[in-house]
């Protein structure tokens, strides 16, 4: 019986200890999901502008002819999947890569007919141990990315459509609408479309040497810069569902120690009463 209350005792000691851990590990996503929202609030008016503009000079002319703005029969498309490094995040990555798969189960007869690019660690050690043709991956992004760590990827995967190689992208990540709520989402980033000029604030640029050039420069930045945004809410969306799972391994620790702890004092009560027993039956025996 003293062993099995030995037992309990460390069982409860271990469960506080893993409390603590997950308490703390709550209060420093819901700091971390404050800075992303911060962060993606604050990206959200350059990519608003940039559309502006764009609409604006397309609208202005009729020879504009690039190949980000028009659809062409696929062939192949590539898929840009934004994932955690770290995970302790509830279904966060999983959501995601099951809205993938799901896609490419639908979509494509084969692996030819699809490419991927992936930032985040658990989405590339995903699709690496399960051969699928991986294109470019970027791994190890700080807590607060610049649009400088994803550069190179979002701008590769630009330049694959820019060069025909591939003839449509979509961007996958999870839609944050509250610190318990996140959605998988898959947009398509080119061709660009709601570029209608209606939609948009008209106003007169002067421009030099063509539109044409000036686009060529501005289209590509602003496919960057949607990359660039659906990752700073990817991150406030990873924060918020870490700061979520946490809380939930909060609670269960809580309702442990508790079930725990009555199973002890039941322990006790036994082994006391045991104790009373025997030593009633030997003043018994010696009377």
């Amino acid at each position: 019986m003293a062993q099995g209350i030995r037992e309990i005792r460390r069982r409860i000691k271990s469960v506080k200890n893993t409390r603590q851990i997950t308490k703390a590990m709550k209060m420093v996503s819901a700091a971390k999901l404050r800075r992303a929202q911060e962060t993606a609030t604050a990206a959200k008016p350059y990519a608003r502008k940039i559309k502006e503009v764009i609409a604006s000079i397309a609208s202005g002319t009729t020879t504009v002819n690039h190949p980000m703005l028009q659809s062409r029969p696929v062939k192949k498309t590539g898929y840009i999947v934004i994932t955690s490094d770290r995970g302790l995040a509830g279904g966060y990555n999983g959501n995601i890569i099951r809205k993938v798969l799901q896609t490419l189960k639908e979509k494509h007869q084969s692996p030819d007919e699809y490419a991927i690019f992936v930032i985040g660690r658990k989405g590339r050690d995903f699709f690496k141990k399960r051969n699928y043709p991986l294109l470019d991956e970027v791994v190890g992004l700080p807590e607060s990315p610049s649009f400088a760590d994803i550069k190179k990827i979002a701008a590769a995967a630009v330049q694959m459509y820019a060069d025909e190689r591939i003839d449509e992208l979509y961007i996958c990540y999870n839609e944050f609408h509250s610190a318990i709520s996140q959605t998988p989402v898959m947009n398509r980033l080119l061709p660009l479309h709601e570029m209608d000029e209606s939609k948009e604030r008209k106003v007169n640029y002067e421009y030099e040497p063509s539109a044409e050039e000036v686009l060529s420069v501005l289209l590509p930045k602003y496919a960057e810069t949607l990359v660039y945004s659906a990752l700073l809410e990817a991150k406030a969306s990873e924060h918020g569902a870490r700061m979520t799972a946490m809380g939930n391994a909060t609670d269960n620790a809580s309702e442990m120690i508790e079930r725990y702890t009555l199973f002890y004092n039941r322990a006790r009560q036994a082994a006391i009463t045991q104790e009373i027993s025997e030593i009633v039956a030997g003043a018994n025996a010696q009377a």
